[in-house]
């Protein structure tokens, strides 16, 4: 099945990275997907589930190209989201 392409909105993103839980959910309906928050250092210690799946967001993110911060020195939405999951 086609994945369909959902434009986010400004109150999907989270300021510090990621979606918030409006975004999440407003995804998961338009889509059909399954996303999940995502997991820090201290929820990874608790759950081995968990650990992997930070572990395994983490190894995809950092090798993704692009830059850390974008012209006027912001970080960008890639580096909000593995400082959001402790990467």
């Amino acid at each position: 099945m086609p994945r369909k392409n959902v434009s986010l909105r400004k109150s999907d993103k989270n300021p510090k990275g990621g979606l918030s839980a409006s975004g999440r959910k407003r995804i998961n309906r338009l889509t059909g997907s399954n996303l999940k928050a995502p997991v820090s250092r201290e929820q990874a210690k608790k759950s081995p589930k968990a650990a992997a799946r930070r572990k395994s967001f983490c190894a995809r993110m950092s090798s993704v190209r692009g830059p850390m911060k974008d012209d006027k020195g912001r970080p960008t939405r890639k580096a909000l989201a593995l400082k959001k999951w402790d990467c």
